[in-house]
């Protein structure tokens, strides 16, 4: 298939997408916190496709004991798919992708926990990608923020997380999976609005200054919107839905 029929399919004339979305638009967002029993704290999460559900376990004792840290806390984080997340079933074996994704998370949230409040302890953060549709580190990044939220555990703020990315030569927010693998550009972006300040910001694919700007921006605000829906799913778990 040729770029120019792709492009003909990602983006009409009207500037509408292969999903039916404006430029600027989110996929669908739905967060719950809560819902695990066993878990300190909880998240589920449903982006776009994305079905992603997050247990929080912590702070606790650090075993074996030579891995903790006498002045500041550890934030432990599994990203795992499940077999059956994606169409063709993949192996329960952790993927170097896997792996990569782990540590992107956790690295994006440590500058929110206030690690440094409980010393020689770990937070433990497990995902579960329960379905994937392209976009699953940022959804799986937004529901972990949640799930320590819901735990109790100090944070400076939430990181709320977005894709903007470059498809048919037009920057567009939260790419899809089809417009990943047909797209330009992809860029996730991990935001702590309350302090403006960026803690996840990767791109796959090449830009212009002038579209790296705007993807940003345009990243920024979708992670703006996803904090909203954030807020939304800790007031209601645990102030009720206020008649809403």
């Amino acid at each position: 298939m040729g770029g120019r029929d792709a492009t003909m399919v990602l983006l009409d004339e009207n500037g509408i997408r292969c999903d039916g979305r404006k430029v600027n638009e989110p996929r669908r967002i739905m967060i719950k916190a809560g819902g695990l029993k066993n878990a300190d704290g909880s998240a589920y999460i449903e982006f776009g496709d994305n079905k992603i559900l997050v247990g929080v376990f912590g702070p606790r004792d650090v075993h074996p004991k030579h891995m903790s840290n006498t002045d500041t806390g550890i934030l432990r984080v599994r990203y795992h798919m499940e077999p059956f997340s994606v169409g063709e079933r993949k192996n329960p074996a952790p993927s170097r992708r896997e792996i990569e994704i782990s540590k992107v998370i956790k690295e994006a949230l440590e500058p929110a926990v206030m690690l440094d409040k409980f010393p020689r302890t770990a937070v433990d953060v497990f995902i579960e990608v329960l379905q994937a549709d392209g976009g699953t580190r940022c959804a799986a990044l937004s529901a972990a923020s949640v799930a320590l939220a819901d735990a109790g555990i100090p944070m400076r703020d939430m990181v709320a997380a977005c894709a903007a990315g470059k498809v048919a030569d037009t920057i567009v927010l939260d790419v899809n999976n089809e417009e990943d693998q047909a797209g330009q550009a992809d860029m996730p972006i991990g935001y702590m609005p309350n302090l403006e300040k960026i803690t996840l910001l990767q791109l796959d694919g090449v830009l212009t200054p002038e579209e790296y700007t705007k993807c940003v921006q345009v990243g920024v605000d979708g992670c703006k919107i996803v904090y909203d829906i954030q807020k939304k799913a800790l007031q209601d778990k645990y102030f009720g839905n206020g008649g809403d």
